[in-house]
């Protein structure tokens, strides 16, 4: 705790300070973010470090393993919630689900014996149980490593598939209103993978004249 409140005087006397008047106008004219942002509870993941955005830019829903309950099946409720607020009351104009390497969300879904003690956790999980048969159907020969990679990227464009369940989310997709992206962001380089449908590959994003894939293997779709 001495370490966040002494984080807390440098951001009031620093960033604060120099800000102000952003802040001032934040608070006054309330929030108008573009984008919802979708991503990990992991503690390496900090959304407006890796995007370069501001305060009132991003409008964030985190959770364990980035997932997105399905309308059909899923457990609605404060993820539901927080998407359905962003898209009809601050009308985003671009969804982002942000997975990234070295999950252990990922893990424990591959591997449920990891978290069967784990009763809250196992239960979420099972929202995203479809990503072992999809590894086992398409993957089968890569080593282990490389399934959990093709895990990461599976796991982001089913939530991106669940998406399309919400009504209110399909109708402005039909009416051109709204963009959906999936990343993968890579811990180890900082680099982001962003969903390419032509090639169906995750290909390097944010680098002028390099979009090579995040790894070598077929393309996961």
């Amino acid at each position: 705790m001495q370490k966040l409140a002494h984080g807390i005087h440098r951001f009031r006397s620093d960033y604060f300070a120099k800000n102000k008047k952003l802040f001032e106008k934040l608070a006054t004219d309330g929030q108008r973010p573009e984008t919802l942002f979708i991503t990990c509870s992991d503690s390496r993941i900090v959304p407006n470090l890796i995007t370069s955005s501001g305060p009132g830019d991003l409008f964030i829903v985190r959770n364990v393993g980035n997932i997105i309950p399905s309308v059909e099946r899923g457990v609605i409720g404060g993820v539901a919630a927080a998407i359905e607020y962003a898209v009809e009351i601050l009308n985003v104009q671009a969804i982002v689900v942000c997975g990234h390497t070295g999950c252990g969300a990922i893990d424990a879904i591959l591997h449920p014996e990891r978290a069967e003690h784990l009763k809250f956790v196992s239960r979420w999980l099972r929202e995203a149980s479809r990503i072992p048969e999809i590894l086992a159907e398409r993957y089968a020969d890569l080593d282990p490593e490389q399934r959990l990679t093709a895990a990461v990227e599976e796991n982001v464009l089913f939530q991106l598939e669940n998406l399309r369940t919400y009504d209110f989310i399909a109708r402005r997709l039909d009416a051109g209103q709204l963009a959906l992206s999936g990343w993968v962001y890579q811990i180890a380089t900082g680099r982001i993978f962003d969903y390419d449908p032509d090639s169906e590959e995750f290909l390097l994003l944010g680098t002028k004249g390099d979009r090579s894939p995040l790894s070598s293997r077929p393309p996961p779709r």
